[in-house]
């Protein structure tokens, strides 16, 4: 089963220094049928303006990883760790026990757009942590590469404790990319940029997102010059 969720319908929320994107329910915007799929608990989609962000605050319990989709985002908390994330990286953050931390823009000129993304953690009471990752972006171009893995093969890919895997890929117009996982399991598909057809038949656009279900193949063809995110749940 193949369910569309329009750009469009994402909760939208503009605070001057924050134009924000829901995807599920977050903050002031409830909905008791749009809580998670599987352990995929909030997916927002975020522009902080130049010199502007979030201060320190709490967290507990979640897996919250951060894609830097263009500008620079500031990392600070309470475990002392400091990082600057750019396109190509990827920031992770286990709250576990405990964490306080902040993400500000640092730029005084240019806005920063990011995607983040909270988890349910596989288990309670894991010691918190922090990790910044990087990836060569030329190697997303007409594949699927792995950037956030519970079991990764590579330092270029961050390490989450929950059962999932998180794809990006730049496909060229006219070209397929095919998944396949075990059945049983759950595909959450974003277009970032472009637009594609899932199996020849259902057609996504930018920000379109599909929660995929009792279907363990797809196969994503990219009707123009299509950035995407794909996340492998249990």
């Amino acid at each position: 089963m193949i369910q569309v969720y329009r750009a469009g319908e994402r909760y939208h929320a503009n605070h001057g220094w924050l134009d924000t994107y829901f995807s599920f329910s977050f903050a002031e915007y409830f909905d008791p049928n749009n809580m998670n799929f599987g352990p995929l608990r909030v997916l927002n989609d975020d522009v902080i303006q130049p010199l502007r962000g979030f201060g320190m605050h709490p967290h507990q319990e979640m897996e919250i990883v951060t894609i830097v989709l263009s500008g620079q985002l500031k990392h600070q908390d309470s475990l002392g760790n400091e990082a600057v994330t750019t396109f190509g990286g990827i920031q992770r953050m286990s709250a576990g026990t405990g964490i306080v931390h902040s993400e500000v823009n640092p730029s005084a000129t240019e806005p920063v757009n990011l995607l983040q993304l909270w988890f349910l953690p596989e288990r309670h009471g894991i010691a918190p942590s922090y990790e910044k990752t990087t990836y060569d972006v030329a190697l997303l171009k007409n594949q699927l590469l792995p950037v956030v893995a519970k079991n990764p093969s590579s330092p270029n890919i961050a390490h989450i404790h929950q059962d999932v895997t998180i794809y990006l890929s730049d496909v060229e117009a006219g070209n397929d990319i095919a998944f396949t996982q075990t059945s049983g399991r759950r595909i959450f598909l974003f277009v970032i940029e472009g637009e594609l057809a899932i199996n020849d038949k259902v057609k996504l656009y930018r920000r379109d997102s599909a929660r995929i279900t009792e279907t363990s193949s797809v196969k994503m063809t990219a009707t123009s010059d299509t950035r995407l995110m794909l996340i492998d749940l249990p």
